[in-house]
């Protein structure tokens, strides 16, 4: 499932940074575009210009904070170029997004982070393909198991933005220095350090899948990260778009592996209970007794960082960070598992294409990187720009050229079975259900 979370920490700071370099962006105002850059600072943006006085409308789900941050970061654009910017972020993205493009109101660009939602639309003759400068910039910038998720029926229609990763496993550096625990990095040293955990009287692994009306998906992120590690790319590919039906043994093998860790009571559910306690403990609040030794292993993603209380130090040598969730075989590279968002453009106007090549630049990427609470796949990012540890982290694997990247399964899924069967079924395997009897059933839904 994509989440749009992000880590509180330095948000202040990072607001008065982002005011601070806006700040500096604005030099003399007879730059003769029209804009308040000096020419010096402009020199990046010269492909940009002759659009001076043109508005482009973006629509995405990002608010608050972080839409502020947003903003913040294409200001120099905006004051070099003369285009102007207007953005909107709404908690009702994905659905008022189709009313607003069934109504003949849609926004000229559209973050959207369900790479299904944008095929949908590309398919139905109502998105823009991206201009030959975006194509080109984006093939630059990004890997091609990131572009393919933006291109439908051979047609490229945006590059990747943001992003997070998913294949983490949340620790406390202090307790495992203090226990004298290792940060395993394969697969049989995980399950090594979670019986040495449990023999010493401390249930290993705390989880969490409650979620309201999304209770479920995060298990579906254990089934994705362990399809990604006991099967194929291909084969995950082949799963997500039916390739395979959903009860195919390899299917069933993932479920079974990740139920060696998710039922089995000797390792679950630390600081709130056993294996029947999973669905009832929320994912906002399921990593947190980490912090009071209860346990001491929660696979969760990226945006986690969000949910330590305020105070929490997040980094290598703070109260918690988070590990590479290990690969089984390793002969098979490093899959990682992660959501973002896209660019896809309603409009194709000159200055709409602008603004969508921009957004997928490496002066983008490392603008947006500056002012913190932010990661992207983007190749040009440099890591030096991202302060914040864990997105470092996040970046960092991202960018190594034995990433295997993959994006959540449920989010390429048909709605019906991805927010749907496959959540629904994960709560029942939980509380008991077989592995057989769940997996037909979420086959049984797949629309024909």
């Amino acid at each position: 499932m994509a989440v749009s979370a992000r880590p509180r920490q330095a948000i202040a700071i990072i607001g008065a940074l982002g005011l601070a370099l806006a700040a500096t962006a604005c030099g003399s105002d007879d730059d003769s575009s029209g804009s308040n850059a000096n020419s010096a600072e402009c020199s990046a943006y010269e492909k940009y210009k002759g659009n001076d006085g043109k508005k482009v409308s973006i629509y995405a789900s990002i608010r608050d904070a972080e839409a502020d941050l947003l903003e913040q970061s294409w200001e120099q654009f905006v004051d070099c170029t003369g285009i102007e910017i207007d953005y909107e972020g709404s908690g009702e993205f994905e659905a008022q997004l189709q009313v607003r493009v069934d109504g003949g109101n849609a926004p000229d660009i559209a973050f959207i982070p369900q790479p299904g939602l944008l095929a949908r639309f590309a398919q139905a003759g109502k998105l823009k393909e991206a201009s030959a400068d975006t194509k080109s910039m984006a093939e630059q910038n990004y890997s091609p198991d990131w572009l393919k998720y933006s291109t439908v029926d051979g047609k490229f229609y945006g590059a990747p933005l943001g992003s997070n990763v998913k294949s983490f496993v949340w620790y406390s550096p202090k307790t495992f220095k203090e226990k004298g625990w290792e940060v395993p990095t394969t697969w049989d040293q995980l399950i090594a350090l979670s019986d040495k955990i449990a023999a010493d009287g401390t249930k290993p692994w705390c989880v969490g899948i409650e979620s309201g009306d999304a209770t479920g998906w995060p298990a579906t992120d254990w089934i994705e990260d362990l399809m990604l590690r006991t099967q194929t790319p291909e084969v995950y590919d082949q799963w997500t778009t039916h390739g395979i039906p959903f009860n195919d043994p390899k299917v069933a093998e993932a479920l079974d592996r990740a139920g060696t860790i998710l039922k089995n009571e000797k390792y679950v559910n630390g600081g709130f209970g056993g294996v029947k306690s999973i669905p009832t403990t929320s994912f906002q609040e399921a990593g947190t007794p980490i912090l009071q030794n209860k346990c001491a292993l929660h696979r969760q993603a990226s945006f986690y960082a969000n949910q330590w209380p305020e105070g929490t130090k997040v980094a290598e040598d703070g109260d918690v960070f988070a590990f590479y969730f290990p690969a089984i075989d390793e002969s098979k590279g490093k899959p990682v598992l992660g959501g973002g968002e896209f660019t896809a453009a309603f409009a194709d106007r000159p200055e709409v294409q602008a603004v969508q090549t921009y957004l997928a630049s490496g002066e983008y990427a490392n603008a947006r990187a500056k002012l913190g609470n932010w990661v992207s796949a983007n190749n040009k990012l440099d890591a030096a720009n991202v302060a914040n540890p864990i997105d470092k982290l996040s970046v960092q694997i991202l960018q190594d050229k034995g990433t295997v990247f993959r994006f959540d399964g449920s989010d390429l899924m048909p709605a019906a079975v991805g927010s749907g069967t496959f959540w629904k079924g994960m709560i029942e395997w939980i509380n008991g259900k077989d592995t057989a009897t769940v997996l037909s059933t979420i086959e049984s839904s797949w629309p024909k």
